[in-house]
């Protein structure tokens, strides 16, 4: 089965429409509902023990969220790795020599707050139950961000997360290393406790079946040199890629709550970065919180993050309460 192929058979009898009327869309369209119906067969193999250990800060989801929409996106993703295998086994037979097995990656863009983290946990896990026992794994692009030195030297500290903050070159040849179908590739780790990448720690990858790649850029492109020399995105790397948003009022929200959460667990330890600021009062707290949303993390979402939100394959668009309330799908 070809993708071509996958999508029409995840989409009969659905009703899904473009983004508006009249409106000429590269996606598809689906109500929450409609999406749901979407699940057909697809077993339900996670319970709320394991959801309580997948959910993160602030988000709120539950099983009801996992039925309706991640178990068809679950179908979906089975339906284009299948297709995927059958074209590198076409690929194979037209080479006419070995080729090496590469993992399908996956990669997962959003806002911060936007809760990319709960949702890379549960599609690793629910991907990881299908009947033939994929191995997945997950990757961050946080492990990828110049260190704090490097970040405090160069002056772009309050830059941290934007593009320019991470170590480009040393990502996209974890990826070529990837999809080379090499063994034991490994990544840097980073520390949220810290703030920063933890020295001479590395988690090792080694050839797993489905890679998730989660971070907020990874959808980010640049500007094409007119020689047509240009480094790869990490995009070029994904056999698929989703985005997850939310309206800015609803991110500002998750995302002011989330930090004055943190102010009373988290910040509180001593080797916490942000241990500072479980010492000041909740005014002050609220008002810090407010500026590193509006003077950052807001800057960056408008000028870097959403901007690559068409470059998806799927949008999956959340309202109040971190539930998803439309999926667009890219037609083929």
């Amino acid at each position: 089965m070809d993708q071509r192929s996958a999508a029409r058979s995840l989409g009969q009898g659905a009703q899904g429409q473009g983004p508006a009327s009249g409106e000429v869309s590269p996606y598809r369209r689906f109500s929450r509902d409609e999406w749901a119906r979407l699940r057909a067969d697809t077993p339900l193999t996670l319970d709320e023990a394991d959801l309580g250990r997948l959910r993160g800060l602030n988000d709120p989801i539950n099983l009801e969220e996992v039925v309706k929409i991640y178990l068809p996106l679950s179908r979906l993703l089975s339906l284009y790795v299948e297709a995927t295998q059958s074209l590198f086994h076409v690929t194979k037979t037209f080479l006419g020599g070995e080729v090496t097995k590469v993992p399908f990656v996956i990669g997962l863009a959003g806002s911060v707050a936007v809760g990319k983290s709960t949702t890379a946990r549960i599609l690793k896990a629910l991907l990881s139950r299908w009947s033939s026992s994929p191995k997945v794994d997950l990757v961050t692009t946080d492990g990828f961000l110049y260190p704090n030195a490097v970040l405090q030297r160069e002056g772009l500290m309050r830059r941290k997360g934007f593009p320019e903050s991470y170590d480009l070159p040393a990502l996209l040849e974890f990826l070529a290393a990837i999809k080379a179908g090499r063994d034991a590739v490994t990544a840097p780790v980073y520390s949220h406790l810290v703030y920063d990448v933890v020295p001479d720690e590395r988690i090792t990858i080694d050839r797993p079946d489905i890679l998730i790649l989660e971070g907020l850029n990874v959808l980010q492109t640049s500007k094409l040199p007119k020689n047509g020399a240009g480094l790869p995105f990490v995009s070029d790397f994904f056999d698929f890629s989703i985005y997850l948003d939310a309206e800015d009022d609803l991110l500002k929200s998750w995302y002011v709550d989330r930090f004055l959460r943190l102010r009373e667990t988290a910040f509180r330890k001593p080797e916490s970065y942000f241990h500072r600021y479980a010492q000041i009062s909740a005014d002050e707290a609220l008002k810090t919180a407010l500026d590193l949303w509006t003077n950052i993390n807001l800057v960056n979402l408008h000028d870097s993050i959403r901007p690559t939100r068409p470059r998806a394959d799927l949008v999956l668009t959340k309202g109040a309460d971190h539930r998803i309330e439309s999926v667009d799908l890219r037609k083929l």
